[in-house]
């Protein structure tokens, strides 16, 4: 079983803004991180999943890591957000592990539009309540 990574999407709007930008890269999207992973190599087939509104909202396959040649670390990921069913996550900074036994399980394609059109603040109360 793949081990995974929690992150929150910092400056995205909303999934849909998470998707756009994922999207808009061809080949790959990069992050930048400071230190790689210690359990880098339990990664392998792994996803970071997204945190969005205080809640796990889509997850973006894991390609590797790279260094940039400037002392950190590209986080290498697959230019897609597969939808999952929301599940509460507190904000954190960095990223988190999360083994594939708590990650949530992927949403099928009618439902993801549903979360989507939905405004965050919405989306962020419903999930903390436990009603989506």
């Amino acid at each position: 079983m793949p081990l995974n990574l929690t992150k929150i999407a910092f400056q995205s709007e909303s999934p849909a803004s998470l998707r756009a930008w994922l999207e808009s890269h061809d080949g790959e999207a990069r992050l930048t991180t400071r230190y790689l992973p210690k359990r880098v190599e339990e990664m392998a087939g792994g996803s970071l999943y997204w945190i969005h509104a205080h809640a796990l909202v889509g997850r973006s396959p894991l390609l590797g890591f790279q260094e940039t040649g400037q002392g950190r670390y590209w986080i290498r990921l697959a230019p897609m957000l597969i939808p999952v069913r929301a599940m509460p996550k507190r904000a954190h900074q960095g990223w988190r592990y999360l083994e594939e036994k708590d990650a949530p399980p992927d949403l099928s394609g009618g439902e993801a539009d549903d979360l989507d059109a939905m405004p965050p603040k919405l989306l962020g109360e419903l999930t903390r309540l436990g009603l989506v």
